[in-house]
């Protein structure tokens, strides 16, 4: 037997943080080689944080992340255990970003990523240059390149998070080049259903490559993404560890490298295929590695998990995928809220502005599942010592009510902050709303009228502005409320609820939001949401405003929003698309809501430029500097025939 302790550890790093990162990765470290880890992996750039974007480009930010891997090399010296993780290294011109192999002091190479992603979130293209097979450069006396590393346990590769979603990545000629165990640093944001879709391509990378996996992926907020943490470990295919996520830590489990000796040898295929790569005679350069590793001596050969080789284990009765996935929803929005705080460090407050509606009662308790995790509070718990911030109020809730509030919101409104332990604070603003309705019309010429509109974006102004007032004055995080359905058909108001420091639902449709606040209800059961609920959704600007009656029934809304700009399908494609999708209504009027869904859209891009930063949560951004680059000017003729496309 082989037996070798692998280790997957995950952290919360910030872009720029470089001495304090490397801290963060050396306490880490110490804890994994005390627990017997014989090889360690961190995430991707996990001395500059991720994603570094275009501060790449600043030499002295590179420079420093060098001083930084010495640092932690220099820390962990007296270690045996190997450690991989990511940094941004500099050959000439060139920039790379790179798995680092360090061991008892010594930084043993470098090994650059070679699919460099440049889609949907990813610009890594613009600024880093690609490995490539056979690479070897000198990063000042450390081999950069196409490497593997042979130690006294067998053969290390590593490689950076693109490189094992591509079938045709390194990770081949490295295991046919001798590697048995592969180290994967990543930095993958979190996307509603991921987890399952990594755990398949990860299995199948492993089986193919009869190899030992590792990966390991960053946690936390940064700017408007969440990496969801955790991290996996395959042996030849088979799932060993599926670590925790949404939190920092490391986890680990014992591994017999002769096993993935013995499957290599008894698959034919496998064989051939690196008897056919071997024939080239192109095999990866290896780095042979004296010093010893992490004493292995007391490892014991891992028993099967539920006692059987067999059958699986027996569990408590799972959450169905819908709850799962609507839980882990809620717990990365929170995540994402408590970063973007925590790491900015220019914040004091959380403010949620509450209209009793649905969209703000889900930003609000996002807010408090946040502030909870500042102030150390467990699930379930809504005391004020949990919300609190050096004895201040840590999350803030205006009620701002207007002629056409009703009182069954504003009773929504309270009962929820009751229930959870915050204040609220009721500012009406009719007479704010008079004296601007007023000022306005004095702008006018003769025969020209407030419309409708107008009067009721009044309202939502003036409740934007006094938030921004509220959050310049006591240092407040002025969280906006809006979802994505309503985004994407310009159903917001600039100057008023488009506005905010950091939006937290902008990226969650608005049956989502619905199907969240119902799970919400079940697991705590806060009265607060069932009123909410029960509610006509609307922004209470006029007398009896329903959104749907506005705009159209959200199931159908969302259904354009992801035909259309998921999907990418033309206004006439989407036209046919809905009437098989929903039956029961008429033809004709959903041949005219596709029709005004993608006129919507097109005429609201101009307001997305200037809604605040949006958390990233699932597979569609409207985040146009972000994910969903469209022209701010531009006109739909090109995707219908004409028929309906004027309607509505």
């Amino acid at each position: 037997m082989r037996l070798v302790k692998v280790g997957v550890g995950s952290v919360s790093t910030t872009v720029g943080a470089v001495r304090s990162n490397r801290r963060r990765l050396v306490a880490l470290a110490h804890e994994m080689a005390a627990d017997g880890i014989t090889v360690a992996s961190f995430p991707e750039q996990a001395l500059g944080g991720y994603p570094p974007e275009d501060l790449v480009q600043w030499r002295a930010f590179v420079e420093s992340q060098r001083r930084e891997l010495e640092s932690f090399a220099a820390e962990t010296a007296d270690l045996g255990t190997v450690f991989v993780l990511g940094t941004t290294a500099s050959v000439g011109s060139q920039l790379f970003n790179c798995a680092a192999a360090v061991h008892r002091g010594a930084i043993l190479g470098l090994v650059p990523k070679e699919k460099l992603p440049t889609y949907d979130i990813f610009y890594e293209g613009r600024t880093f240059s690609r490995g490539s097979p056979g690479l070897h450069l000198d990063w000042e006396g450390v081999p950069l390149g196409d490497l593997v590393f042979r130690f006294d346990f067998g053969t290390l590769a590593v490689e950076v998070c693109e490189d094992v979603w591509s079938p045709d990545g390194p990770m081949r000629r490295r295991c046919h080049s001798g590697a048995e165990i592969v180290v994967n640093v990543s930095s993958s944001p979190y996307r509603i259903g991921v987890h399952d879709m990594r755990k398949e391509i990860l299995a199948t990378r492993s089986g193919d490559n009869e190899a030992t996996l590792v990966y390991a992926n960053l946690v936390g907020g940064q700017d408007a993404l969440v990496f969801d943490g955790g991290g996996f470990v395959f042996q030849n295919g088979r799932l060993l560890l599926d670590a925790p996520r949404f939190r920092e830590g490391f986890a680990s489990s014992v591994l017999d490298l002769d096993r993935t000796r013995r499957l290599r040898i008894e698959n034919t295929t496998w064989r051939s295929d690196c008897e056919a790569f071997r024939g080239l005679g192109s095999p990866v350069h290896e780095v042979s590695v004296r010093a010893e590793t992490a004493d292995r001596s007391s490892l014991r050969y891992p028993a099967p998990v539920g006692g059987s080789f067999f059958l699986p284990q027996d569990g408590p009765p799972a959450r169905s995928p819908r709850d799962l996935t609507l839980d882990e929803l809620f717990e990365v929005l929170a995540l994402g809220v408590r970063d973007y705080y925590r790491k900015t460090g220019v914040f004091r407050h959380f403010g949620v502005g509450l209209s009793g509606g649905r969209d703000s009662l889900l930003t609000l308790l996002v807010a408090w599942h946040a502030a909870r995790g500042l102030g150390g509070g467990g699930e379930g718990v809504g005391e004020a010592e949990a919300l609190a911030n050096g004895g201040e109020a840590l999350l803030r809730v205006f009620y701002m009510p207007s002629r056409f509030s009703t009182g069954l919101t504003r009773t929504a409104a309270e009962t929820i902050c009751r229930e959870l332990g915050v204040g609220l604070t009721v500012d009406p603003i009719d007479e704010a709303f008079e004296r601007e309705a007023t000022a306005a019309r004095k702008m006018l010429h003769d025969g020209e009228e407030l419309n409708a509109v107008t009067l009721e974006n009044i309202q939502a102004r003036i409740r934007g502005a006094r938030m921004w007032n509220w959050a310049n004055a006591t240092g407040g995080l002025f969280l906006q409320t809006s979802d994505m359905s309503e985004k994407a058909v310009g159903y917001t108001t600039v100057g008023g609820d488009l506005e905010g420091a950091l939006s937290v639902i902008a990226n969650v449709p608005k049956t989502v939001v619905i199907a969240l606040l119902e799970r919400l209800h079940a697991r705590f059961g806060f009265e607060g949401i069932r009123l909410t609920l029960e509610t006509s959704p609307g922004p209470e600007l006029s007398e009896e405003q329903e959104a749907e009656d506005e705009l159209m029934p959200f199931d159908v809304l969302d259904a354009c929003l992801h035909l259309y700009a998921g999907e990418k399908l033309s206004p006439d494609e989407v036209a046919e698309a809905l009437p098989s999708i929903f039956p029961e209504r008429e033809r004709e009027e959903l041949v005219k809501q596709a029709h005004r869904f993608a006129r919507l859209f097109s005429a609201s891009i101009f307001k997305w430029v200037q809604a605040p930063l949006a958390l990233h949560v699932g597979p569609l951004d409207l985040d146009r500097e972000r994910a969903l680059q469209l022209p701010v000017v531009q006109n739909n003729e090109w995707g219908n025939s004409g028929g309906g496309a004027e309607e509505g």
